[in-house]
């Protein structure tokens, strides 16, 4: 029976590789070809490059400004300001803080949404200044996501500096809560219940053109919080301990989530942040962690989700159990992130028409992936959705060195001008 597992967990494995790797039909690549080679769309490539020095100055800018998540405001009123500048046709910023700029379509029946997100990962102490050394730029949050902020701007430019009209609308979205504990709250407003039909989404978050982003890993993150009376660690021995409460919930979850994310799709879990507690010689009121579980799988999530609810249960009564005096403990269970999981088929058009892009200006096969990023929203709906890279070259992502490389920037520019001329149909 174990062999039997494991040869279908390879086999598995084996399918998930083929159809990341599947073959860019070739109706898609003659599309593209004869697409860019247009005379306005070679026209376009080569503004592209022309406004390659301001596009750099446009993400230094950003950068410069503080935006962690549920405090974007400030950069969003800059961000709009400048894709006014840039030509769109009428900017706004909807209840939660998102900026979207309207290109509007010669025949505006479907609307397609192109995505950077405004908020970084950084405290709003943080020196966020650029700094250059050589031909590189250093700053927390340059590449994530302040290069997609700034290729958004180019791409209006380009599209009103060649006048070029899409049959659909374009949506240009400077969302916010994409990081984090910001649990995609730009995205789930934007794709509420009564608000505009949106048809496609693509989202600029990624590296390299030729790494799509087709999938969403779906997470669940719990703030979970065992509370008590709290006391002297002397005289009030034998009440409810919750740090006690709190490590018997762990030594309870982990062996089972061990069990459970060794087959099938993939499934993760961490114990990510613990805290409570005022001094060495006072039995703690309260004792809290942060949790996040991720899977492709909405099934796989939901069945690590119950795990570990009874886990929580579990080390509250067996801490409860032994307490001498005093109240019983209590816990508070938060859900503070639920990121949904779901794919775009690697069939579809918008997937195809990414592949074949991406081919057209690299020459490499490109690479098909799941990740969490803004997507996960329009892949759960079964709104097609893709998440491609930002060209050039970084590295050091979420952290104080983070940097970014303008090496053959300008293809990561040409890359999403194409798609995005293919999806609104030029």
């Amino acid at each position: 029976m174990k062999l039997f597992k494991s040869l279908l967990s390879l086999a598995l494995s084996f399918l998930f590789i083929q159809v990341s790797a599947q073959d860019i039909k070739s109706t898609y690549k003659t599309e593209v070809e004869k697409l860019a080679k247009k005379k306005e769309v070679q026209d376009a490539f080569a503004y592209i490059l022309e406004i390659d020095e301001q596009t750099i100055a446009d993400m230094i800018t950003l950068t410069e400004i503080p935006a962690p998540s549920f405090e974007e405001a400030e950069k969003g009123l800059v961000f709009a300001e400048m894709l006014r500048d840039a030509g769109a046709d009428s900017v706004w910023i909807d209840e939660v803080g998102n900026v979207i700029a309207l290109r509007k379509g010669k025949n505006s029946n479907k609307t397609i949404v192109i995505d950077a997100h405004l908020d970084t990962v950084f405290p709003i102490e943080t020196d966020i200044t650029v700094k250059q050394r050589g031909d590189t730029l250093y700053a927390p949050g340059i590449a994530d996501a302040n290069r997609s902020l700034a290729m958004s701007i180019a791409l209006m430019k380009t599209l009103a500096h060649e006048n070029i009209r899409t049959t659909h609308d374009l949506w240009f979205v400077g969302s916010v809560g994409e990081e984090g504990l910001g649990d995609l709250k730009g995205m789930k407003h934007l794709f509420r219940e009564g608000g505009q039909k949106i048809d496609a989404f693509i989202a600029i978050d990624g590296g390299g053109i030729d790494g799509i982003v087709n999938g969403g890993i779906g997470s669940l993150r719990y703030r979970v919080t065992f509370k008590g009376s709290g006391g002297h660690s002397y005289g009030a021995f034998g009440i409810g301990n919750p740090h006690n409460a709190l490590a018997n919930a762990i030594s309870s979850f982990v062996p089972k989530a061990d069990q459970f994310t060794k087959e099938g799709i993939r499934t993760t879990y961490s114990v990510s942040v613990l805290g409570g507690g005022t001094s060495v010689n006072s039995i703690p009121y309260e004792s809290w962690m942060l949790v996040d579980m991720r899977s492709e799988s909405q099934e796989r999530l939901q069945g690590i989700k119950k795990l570990f609810l009874e886990s929580i249960e579990e080390g509250l009564e067996k801490e409860n159990s032994i307490i001498r005096r005093g109240e019983a403990l209590t816990v508070d269970i938060e859900n503070v992130g639920d990121r949904p999981s779901g794919i775009t088929d690697p069939g579809n058009p918008l997937v195809q028409q990414s592949m074949a892009v991406a081919n057209y200006l690299t020459g490499n096969q490109p690479r098909l992936s799941s990740s969490s990023t803004n997507s996960n929203i329009a892949v759960s709906l079964g709104i097609p959705a893709v998440t491609i890279g930002r060209g050039g070259q970084a590295g050091g992502g979420h952290s104080l060195d983070e940097w970014f490389l303008n090496k053959d920037g300008y293809l990561g520019l040409q890359n999403a001008l194409l798609l995005i001329l293919l999806q609104g149909e030029y």
